[in-house]
């Protein structure tokens, strides 16, 4: 019987050594999910392994299967040119497929409200608070749109109001989003981050909330659970689509 895939998450890397802490706090909480599932991971740049050294590791033991999924949120540069770029550079005796990104899932929003419950909030606060979804930024459209569209769909579900902010490549910055709450009356703000692992954009983001005196800035989403079950949700995914017989 064919064995099925081998899972490789591929992660941005940072100098920061909490991205790559986290990365694989998340990845051990995938593999725990799943015993049966071999799950690896590769850093695009900074951090080991490389993307490139685990996929000729694996071509180097007969692994033949491979799903690449990128720990991304939105479909931006890395997901449409730098992993597929990797990607095709591997050695041809894998049979990859690259899943889908993360984002958007209701679970990315369930992954939220648990970060801004452990800051401080209660389900009873929702109707009288602001939230700044914070995100990292990109200067491509989709990947734009889709934070726009992910506040819309959160405000939505009860939150007083839900403006999205950008890190880097757009506006608004984090502090210039929570004086714009501010100004409009809203009681109470917090800052929800919309990033996976601890960097320098997310720091950014944190540096932009106490500025403007946010009133919660809740954790990057980290190893939550629910990041957790998307990873293996966007697996079983490409594994039907390549691999029906397995998923």
């Amino acid at each position: 019987m064919q064995q099925r895939p081998v899972l490789l998450v591929i992660a941005h890397g940072s100098r920061d050594p909490r991205h790559a802490a986290t990365v694989h706090a998340l990845v051990r909480r995938v593999r725990s999910r799943r015993p049966g599932l071999r799950v690896e991971v590769g850093f695009l740049d900074f951090n080991t392994p490389s993307v490139q050294g685990v996929l000729e590791s694996l071509a180097a033991e007969g692994v033949r299967d491979v799903i690449a999924l990128p720990l991304l949120l939105t479909r931006a540069f890395h997901a449409k040119a730098d992993i597929p770029a990797v990607l095709r550079d591997a050695p041809p005796r894998l049979r990859i497929r690259q899943a889908e990104v993360l984002g958007p899932s209701p679970l990315l929003l369930h992954a939220l409200e648990r970060r801004l419950y452990e800051a401080g909030l209660t389900p009873a606060d929702r109707s009288s608070t602001g939230i700044v979804l914070a995100s990292a930024g990109s200067t491509d459209p989709e990947a734009m749109a889709v934070i726009t569209d992910i506040a819309r769909t959160w405000e939505r579900s009860g939150w007083c109001v839900v403006r999205p902010a950008f890190a880097s490549a757009a506006l608004p910055r984090t502090q210039d989003a929570v004086r714009e709450l501010r100004a409009r009356g809203v009681r109470r703000v917090a800052v929800a981050p919309y990033v996976i692992a601890p960097g320098r954009l997310p720091d950014r983001i944190a540096a932009g909330a106490a500025e403007a005196g946010a009133d919660v800035l809740a954790d990057v989403l980290g190893p939550a659970p629910e990041l957790a079950a998307l990873l293996l949700d966007r697996y079983a995914a490409a594994a039907r689509d390549r691999y029906p017989a397995m998923a």
